[in-house]
Parts: structure tokens; C-alpha cells; sequence
């Protein structure tokens, strides 16, 4: 049974910051990906950060390069997201997920297979 559980959310002030964790269970973790996505309330569920296969690559949506920084411990099966400079906008809850290494579009939510079932990031003014 594949489980991916995340950690590492809370309350914190504009400014400050957190660091989400990732760890994955009973998934052949070479043959996936992993990738951060985050929800917030009335808000589809957007794209924020990840890896290209071989994690060579890491790819970040626009609003959060430059503040979030995705990496990973292959020996641990645990992907996380440093978050920086956080904003009020970027409060939602924060996902991570695994798509097949095989699937070219890494800010689509339907190539992901597995997701995790939230932490929530509150950030506040």
C-alpha cells in the first residue's frame, strides 16, 4: 500500500518560514516522481514545485520561485519544501504527490498517481 505522508505544517507570521516533509512508503521510488501542489479554500489545486526524472531539474510555478526550494533524500524516501518569505496568499493546504517517471507534464495534477493527504500552511498578516 502506497502511503505518502506529509509533515512539517502550521501557523507562522508573513515573513517567515517552514519546512515540509514527504515520506513515501510502498512505492518503487525510482520509477517515480514527486511534486508539491497546494489548495486553498474555493481555489483549484495548483502546482508548486518538482523534479524532473533523475532530479537534475527542479521546476517551481512562478509566484514561488525564488522563496520555496524542493529536495529530496533518496535514502529516506522523503521529499521536502523549504518555504521562505511566505505570504498571507500562500496559505492552503500543501500536498505532495508521485507521478510516474515515464509522464513529461510535471504541473498537471491528473499525471499524479499517488498524493498525500495534506498538511496546512496558514500564514498570517
Amino acid at each position: 500500500q502506497v502511503q505518502l505522508v506529509e509533515s512539517g505544517g502550521g501557523l507562522v507570521q508573513a515573513g517567515g518560514s517552514l519546512r515540509l516533509s514527504c515520506a513515501a512508503s510502498g512505492l518503487t521510488y525510482s520509477s517515480y516522481v514527486m511534486g508539491w501542489f497546494r489548495q486553498a479554500p474555493g481555489k483549484e489545486r495548483e502546482f508548486v514545485a518538482t523534479f524532473n526524472w533523475g532530479g537534475s531539474t527542479t521546476y517551481y510555478a512562478f509566484s514561488m520561485k525564488g522563496r520555496f526550494t524542493i529536495s529530496r533524500d533518496n535514502a529516506k524516501n522523503t521529499v521536502y519544501l523549504q518555504m521562505n518569505s511566505l505570504k498571507p496568499e500562500d496559505t492552503a493546504v500543501y500536498y505532495c504527490a508521485a507521478r510516474p517517471n515515464y509522464w513529461g507534464v510535471y504541473d498537471d495534477v491528473r499525471g499524479y498517481e499517488y498524493w498525500g493527504q495534506g498538511t496546512q500552511v496558514t500564514v498570517s498578516s
